[in-house]
């Protein structure tokens, strides 16, 4: 199940793919037969707007299929491209046939692209309208642009067909009027249109998150300087067209918003576009002022001027190139991980203690990814318990029933990655997203890189889990082991010595009451020496294991082995109570052995 999932997040759709290709080639011919028309300034715009628009829709679409302002942003785009064909096939000298039909398509439907870029700016950035009233106040935006739309197909009320010299092909009755009532009213719509963007993006601005916010900083910029001249360029200038021919940035803006802070695929390529034009920059300069700069001063024209700039920029290209590197990296990742970041701080945890390398792995794949929630399980297919979460969830009962591997990805929003280390499921990551994100395809990469080093991770924590197991077992056998010995001698040879001691103190009493002293004395020297024998078996036993050790503790147990060492011996005990008496046993015999 899980690599089924697997393989349906990594394999796009093929009707999506060849959707995005038939789009983009229908696009791109319309605005390369523009163009090729001829070169209208105030048709430019539309152009423009085909483009980026369609570049941003089409990549968001496929990197990220369920993204509604991919869709709105390529549907304005191919509307664009429509208009600025059609305005371009209008304008072509000598006249082309069905012009006039071709500048009427080019012309009615201006309504309902600024009213569907409307609603692409007010989705912005995550596709979604912010309240049922936005979403009513754009379902009224649409509504209106339709019958707008309607009403520039009946009647010529836009003053684009001024520039168009041609006749609107459509002779309907009642064209007076609808330039005299219906245009005013689609000026003020258009207006309106424009405040209730700027309207949503502030609203949006203050309910936003920090890294919405980050989102909208770029977007906001653009759709600022656009309006700002779309005002200055009516009042002052008494034209639109600088301020929409800007409006090609908000397209742009948005791209580079989404680029920037969602999808890493477009980062690499940003940054070494960054790296490499300020290289270019670098090198360009270091020529200019060395060869242009002092040949200027000097009398003559020097060839050696040429050496001199080659041998200064390869000098000052190393130290330039890394400082621009940092700069990029800044500019383009900021303060998240970069993928080879990413792998490298998982990389960077495997020396940390065992108890919280999954918590890092966890906080690790968070901030690679962009999740809500991760959380990392152990187990096999069969049963899986959670082992680390991020966030942590403090003061939260974590006890979960085992779950099986195939229902951990059946929640919504969530994307399971099982962990498998030689041919094993050691365990499973489940990544969160927020509502209405899905991962990209880098982030996709991305993860299973991080869940490959994870098996890793999980695999050396289980395997020193098993030494840490194999050592209290080694230290509880070998305690047992002592244990055994002392008790056989002391139940044993010990008591069989304290017989025979007995035995030999009886027999030199005997000897010497019949008068057999050489007998007396050395039945008694035979057993002193065997008394000594037995208190040295006595003290070797304790030795082993002392029963002081286990009936009063460590501290005890180590000032008799101080009272007992031949030199002298200064000792400091600081434990806290009881130890565990595998715990108590080592300390013991580590000490003694000092």
């Amino acid at each position: 199940m899980a690599t089924a999932q697997a393989a349906h997040d990594d394999a796009p759709s093929a009707a999506r793919e060849t959707g995005v290709a038939l789009v983009g080639l229908v696009v791109g011919v319309l605005v390369g037969y523009g163009l090729w028309a001829g070169f209208h300034l105030d048709n430019l715009h539309n152009g423009l707007l085909a483009l980026t628009f369609t570049a941003v829709g089409l990549y968001v679409v496929r990197m990220r299929p369920g993204h509604r302002v991919g869709r709105l942003f390529a549907a304005v785009g191919v509307l664009q491209a429509v208009l600025f064909f059609g305005r371009q096939y209008a304008r072509h000298e000598p006249r082309l046939p069905a012009a006039d039909w071709l500048a009427w398509v080019a012309v009615w439907p201006v309504p309902l692209v600024i009213a569907i870029a409307g609603v692409a700016v007010m989705a912005f950035p995550d596709g979604r309208m912010l309240s049922p009233r936005w979403r009513m106040a754009a379902v009224v935006m649409v509504v209106l642009g339709i019958l707008l739309s309607v009403a520039s197909a009946l009647w010529p009320i836009e003053d684009d067909w001024d520039r168009l010299v041609v006749e609107h092909p459509l002779q309907v009755d009642g064209a007076a009027w609808a330039e005299r009532t219906v245009w005013p009213v689609t000026v003020f719509c258009y207006l309106a249109f424009q405040v209730l963007w700027a309207a949503a993006v502030i609203a949006r601005i203050r309910r936003a998150g920090a890294e919405e916010v980050r989102q909208l900083r770029w977007f906001v910029y653009a759709v600022a300087i656009a309006l700002c001249l779309l005002l200055v360029g009516a009042v002052v200038w008494q034209t639109p067209l600088p301020g929409l021919i800007a409006l090609s940035l908000i397209p742009v803006a948005a791209g580079i918003a989404i680029f920037k802070y969602r999808l890493y695929d477009i980062d690499p390529v940003i940054n070494k576009t960054l790296v490499v034009g300020a290289m270019v920059l670098m090198i360009t300069v270091g020529y200019v002022v060395v060869v242009v700069g002092v040949g200027a001063l000097l009398p003559v024209s020097n060839p050696l001027l040429s050496l001199a700039a080659t041998a200064v920029i390869a000098l000052l290209f190393e130290p330039v190139r890394r400082r621009a590197q940092r700069l990029a990296d800044r500019l383009v990742y900021g303060h998240r991980a970069t993928p080879y970041e990413a792998l490298a701080q998982l990389s960077a945890q495997l020396p940390q203690a065992p108890e919280g390398l999954l918590g890092g792995i966890a906080a690790t794949v968070a901030k690679a990814v962009g999740a809500t929630e991760v959380v990392v399980w152990l187990g096999d297919e069969r049963e899986m318990a959670p082992a680390a979460t991020w966030p942590e969830r403090a003061g939260e009962n974590t006890a979960v029933q085992a779950v099986a591997l195939a229902d951990l990805g059946s929640a919504p929003r969530t994307h399971l990655r099982p962990v498998v280390h030689r041919g094993r499921v050691l365990g499973s990551i489940t990544v969160t997203k927020q509502a209405g994100e899905s991962l990209s395809r880098a982030e996709r990469q991305l993860l299973d890189d991080l869940v490959a080093q994870t098996g890793l991770v999980i695999d050396h924590q289980a395997q020193a889990a098993e030494l840490k197991a194999a050592a209290r077992r080694i230290v509880t056998a070998t305690d047992a082991a002592r244990r055994r010995i002392e008790r056989d001698l002391h139940d044993g040879v010990q008591q069989r010595l304290v017989t025979l001691g007995l035995e030999l103190g009886g027999l030199a009493e005997r000897a010497a009451v019949a008068g057999d002293a050489d007998l007396a004395a050395r039945a008694e020297s035979a057993r002193r020496q065997l008394l000594e024998a037995t208190a040295e078996l006595r003290e070797m036993a304790r030795g082993l294991h002392p029963s002081v050790l286990t009936q009063d503790g460590l501290e005890p147990a180590l000032a008799n082995l101080a009272d007992r060492s031949p030199i002298p011996v200064r000792l400091r005990v600081s434990v806290a109570g009881r130890q565990p008496a595998e715990v108590e046993a080592t300390a013991y015999f580590l000490i003694s052995e000092a």
